[in-house]
């Protein structure tokens, strides 16, 4: 499944952000999607997960800030940032797997439950 970013950019503190991610449905259709986000010198961490009914969490970071939700057509994912922090600043990627992902999504193996992974796209957040 090949999984395609699109949203990201600046904004300053306070600031809303909407990203999207869209890939092809085909016989490999991710059962449980999520975000992660990657700044440099650091592993990459889970942002936000829903699974393939409805449920979602959330990294306590992004808590009440962040919305992940499904779209409508073939295989969409989106992320509403709302009161962006320059903590935000980082590449977010779209990430997808199938099952159930036994793990919390702010686990350090989160990131190995999901064979599938866009290229990112950059959100940068000024004071």
């Amino acid at each position: 499944v090949e999984v395609v970013e699109s949203g990201g950019g600046s904004g300053e503190d306070g600031a809303s952000l909407k990203l999207s991610c869209a890939a092809a449905k085909d016989t490999h259709t991710p059962d449980y999607m999520a975000w992660f986000r990657q700044t440099p010198g650091k592993e990459r961490e889970g942002v936000a997960h829903i699974a393939a009914d409805g449920t979602t969490t959330y990294a306590g970071s992004v808590k009440g800030r962040f919305t992940i939700a499904k779209g409508s057509a073939g295989i969409s994912l989106f992320l509403e940032m709302n009161s962006l922090k320059p903590e935000d600043t980082g590449v977010y990627f779209c990430a997808g797997g199938h099952g159930v992902l036994n793990v919390p999504i702010t686990s350090q193996y989160a990131a190995a439950r999901f064979p599938y992974w866009g290229r990112g796209t950059q959100v940068t957040v000024s004071s």
